[in-house]
């Protein structure tokens, strides 16, 4: 395992969506340099076999190991929940997963009625299942695939009608079921954040991953001893196999920090 603190913190997600985890680790964590990889090109993961995502998940991991990077990581629900079991067993290097934070949801739930918007990949994996198997089972879950929600806004249609009038056919019939938490099962999710408040208001509470990742990371960091005590300005390297336009929407890319690539890996 690479114990030098100064190098990076790897992230890679299928695309650009992991850059709302990006975001928290570098609130919380800001003087570690952080090396971002988004392929964009194989996104969305929620619609591939599990042996597909495996092997992205690896390819990803190989790439990072080769910046030097000293704990990755894995900034989507969907290799999170089908690889990272494999990752933790190929590679000498911490993990941190990312998965739908339902139990949380179970526990403040006052309706017993929770709902969780994710792929398909991950509403359909091993651990998913083995996480909702462990909430109280006279809670309902409301499952919805948002099918469709990762190509928008890859192709930089958050803010489009097409995405309004999608996102509103998935969200909408969550109030005639009582939900009072809705689950975001993705990294791209948060994004939609907004959006999903002005269907539902503020009725039902929005839950997502992204802080607890945070905390998570920097747990283990200290625990390894790798965390960078530097008080130094951070540098951060995205790197996408497609067009960076949604990238730099989603990102300060005016920040002398931040550098973008594109790549082909």
């Amino acid at each position: 395992m690479l114990k030098n603190s100064k190098f990076p913190i790897g992230i890679f997600d299928s695309g650009v969506g992991g850059t709302s985890i990006w975001k928290e680790i570098h609130q919380l964590l800001p003087f570690e340099n952080i090396i971002y990889l988004s392929d964009s090109k194989n996104a969305p993961y929620g619609n591939k076999n599990k042996d597909a995502i495996i092997d992205l998940s690896i390819k990803n991991t190989e790439f990072l190991l080769e910046q030097n990077c000293k704990i990755i990581v894995v900034a989507c629900n969907t290799a999170t929940t089908n690889a990272i079991k494999v990752l933790r067993e190929k590679y000498n290097i911490p993990f941190i997963g990312i998965e739908p934070a339902i139990k949380p949801a179970a526990l403040q739930t006052k309706t017993n009625t929770i709902g969780i918007l994710a792929t398909k990949g991950t509403l359909n994996s091993e651990l998913f299942e083995k996480t909702s198997n462990s909430i109280n089972k006279n809670i309902e879950r409301v499952e919805i695939i948002g099918k469709g929600l990762v190509e928008l806004i890859e192709n930089g249609k958050l803010y489009s009608n097409e995405m309004t009038t999608l996102l509103s056919s998935y969200i909408l019939p969550l109030i005639e079921k009582k939900v009072d938490s809705l689950v975001l099962g993705c990294t791209h999710y948060p994004y939609l954040i907004p959006q999903i408040r002005k269907i539902i208001g503020n009725k039902i509470k929005i839950i997502d991953s992204g802080e607890a990742v945070a905390k998570q990371t920097k747990n283990i960091l200290v625990k390894h001893q790798i965390i960078n005590i530097e008080k130094r300005n951070s540098v951060h390297h995205f790197y996408i196999n497609k067009s960076k336009k949604t990238l730099e929407m989603l990102v300060s890319k005016d920040d002398k920090n931040i550098k973008i690539f594109e790549r082909d890996f």
